[in-house]
């Protein structure tokens, strides 16, 4: 990771100060929060826009703030500072990492590419500066059906990291692509016996999933789509009752937009907690609160890296126009 460190030995404000202490912030930095469906529900409610991996690239791309900081993950927040070399970008905690982007080792995708050099790279945003920069297109969970049918039915593909993803493309477009083995651990959790008997428990329930999931997962699902888009279908259904598939931090803007329906999260495998990611948990109201004062932990990378990976970036920005 190019960042620097966070010094946790702070006196924090408490939580009734810090939503104004934020605030103000915001106006002294010249700053945007821009968070994902997965933080807390408490950053949720403190953010400037609040969306999916493609809007909230579109709006990193398109921001006249002078600061940002980003509620959510590295590989986010990392997009930003990519989109924005001449602006100060800030992850509240540089623990804040993904499973599915460490599934993919740069050195060992350049070998898995020289492997294939007649292939086309299409890279999931879910994944390091490094694989962007090794990459033809990135694409997002949103997107990423309307990319491949962009591309000419002779043209060999190779899909990475996600392979669920992946296979949930290939699906929808009857392309053969060649996949990355790199999962989230939150989306392959979810246990398809517990699930069966959820849906036992509640018959009129209607089960929405990401594409991320297993496809033991995906087979029982009604509708299958990016954050955003099972937001908006829970707001379109005429059904009032919803497992829902994917990390639990998307129910706090279901509840919030469609107060009078039923939101039960799909039931990960044992008893732990293990459908909320622990990486998009450990940024709190507190660490966003630092990171703003102190403007730090900041993301940096080295310019080559960064103007490799800009291109596919924008390459999937102009398709999905």
């Amino acid at each position: 990771m190019f960042t620097t460190a966070l010094r946790s030995n702070d006196v924090l404000l408490t939580p009734h100060d810090l939503v104004g202490a934020i605030n103000d912030l915001k106006k002294d930095l010249n700053a945007i929060v821009l968070a994902h469906y997965y933080q807390e529900p408490e950053i949720q409610d403190v953010a400037d826009y609040l969306g999916d991996s493609l809007g909230l690239s579109r709006q990193a791309a398109g921001t006249n703030a002078e600061v940002i900081v980003f509620a959510g993950v590295h590989f986010m927040a990392e997009t930003a500072k990519i989109l924005n070399p001449d602006k100060l970008v800030l992850l509240p905690d540089l623990d804040a990492g993904c499973s599915l982007a460490d599934s993919c080792p740069p050195d060992q995708f350049a070998a898995f590419k020289a492997a294939h050099p007649d292939h086309l790279v299409i890279s999931y945003i879910n994944c390091t500066a490094e694989i962007k920069a090794m990459s033809d297109i990135i694409c997002t969970s949103s997107n990423a059906v309307h990319i491949v049918n962009q591309i000419p039915a002779d043209q060999p593909i190779i899909f990475a990291p996600d392979q669920n993803l992946g296979r949930y493309v290939m699906a929808e477009t009857g392309r053969d692509l060649v996949l990355w083995e790199g999962s989230c651990i939150v989306h392959e959790t979810f246990s398809e016996r517990r699930l069966i008997e959820l849906k036992t428990k509640h018959p009129q329930a209607e089960v929405i999933a990401h594409p991320e999931c297993e496809a033991t997962i995906l087979r029982h699902a009604s509708f299958i789509g990016s954050t955003t888009a099972l937001l908006k279908y829970t707001q379109t259904s005429p059904l009032d009752t919803f497992i829902v598939a994917t990390e639990s931090g998307i129910l706090h803007q279901m509840e919030k937009q469609a107060p009078g329906k039923n939101f039960i999260p799909a039931p990960p495998t044992g008893n732990c907690a293990c459908n909320e990611c622990p990486y998009m948990r450990l940024n709190t109201l507190e660490k966003l609160y630092v990171s703003m004062r102190d403007r730090k932990p900041e993301i940096t990378m080295p310019e080559d890296i960064r103007q490799a990976a800009l291109h596919p970036i924008q390459r999937m920005l102009d398709m999905s126009a």
